[in-house]
């Protein structure tokens, strides 16, 4: 089976740099690949993005050595089995709330004895090889999404859930449930607090964690708090972004307005 590189770089002491598109459309993510991130996510939460485009947005990704994830839109069983089966290397969950709600993700992911998870990797096996299944339990990434009043509640529950390899923070919704204001690149100290308090108690119990963030220096800070995969943006977000630059430099602005949206 083909290796995940982004157990590699972790094995290694490296931190990954990963991408996120939600733009539903397998040029942009083409265009998205010439970039080499470490991996990139195909957002069929909050992405503008069904199964379909998704499935195309993953062949474009093929045809580098960029990592494939997808974050799928809930905790359901059925499109977490399905975006594995299409080939990504690793599910990003969100809205995990409780060790239940975790342990139920995590066993979708994994095929028995360790999950539930069905039989039918028809494009993984094209992608990651013909042993794909003698291997997928150990190669998949199984992110649990910290973002709820209930997940922070339950945290040291949820990192101890078996199988799960990751926490990843969602910074905005995270704000949202301790009465905070989002933002991508929090600067407020307690939002900070709960995000630090993430990373230390899913390193003191051996497992990884990543967050998104709103900047290339926002994801820089996070690395030094101890993170272990950071994503800048989104696809949608870079291109406001190159485009407001673009336009304000030629107009001979000073301080051109950054991107819009969540991202």
């Amino acid at each position: 089976m083909r290796n995940n590189r982004i157990r590699e770089i972790w094995s290694e002491g490296g931190k990954a740099v990963n991408g996120w598109l939600g733009i539903p459309d397998s040029i942009a993510s083409e265009a998205m690949v010439q970039a080499d991130w470490d991996s990139l996510t195909v957002d069929l939460q909050h992405g503008l993005i069904h199964y379909d485009r998704a499935l195309s947005m993953l062949q474009a990704i093929s045809t580098s050595s960029i990592v494939p994830l997808a974050r799928v839109p809930w905790n359901e069983p059925g499109i977490i089995m399905k975006m594995l089966d299409s080939g990504c290397f690793g599910i990003i969950c969100p809205m995990i709330s409780s060790r239940e709600e975790c342990e139920r993700f995590v066993g979708a992911c994994r095929y028995p004895p360790q999950g539930y998870r069905s039989y039918g990797p028809t494009r993984a096996t094209w992608y990651a090889g013909a042993d794909y299944v003698a291997h997928a339990n150990d190669e998949v990434l199984t992110f649990a999404m910290i973002e709820t009043e209930g997940a922070l509640a339950d945290l040291d529950a949820i990192v101890q859930t078996p199988g799960l390899d990751a926490v990843y923070v969602g910074p905005n919704d995270l704000a949202l449930a301790i009465g905070e204001p989002p933002a991508a690149d929090p600067t407020s100290a307690r939002t900070l607090q709960e995000i630090e308090r993430v990373v230390v108690t899913a390193r003191r119990h051996g497992i990884r964690a990543g967050i998104h963030t709103g900047s290339p220096e926002g994801a820089r800070r996070m690395f030094e708090m101890g993170y272990d995969l950071c994503t800048v943006l989104s696809d949608s977000g870079l291109l406001v972004s190159a485009a407001k630059a673009t336009v304000a430099r030629t107009r001979g602005d000073a301080t051109p307005a950054g991107p819009s949206g969540p991202y």
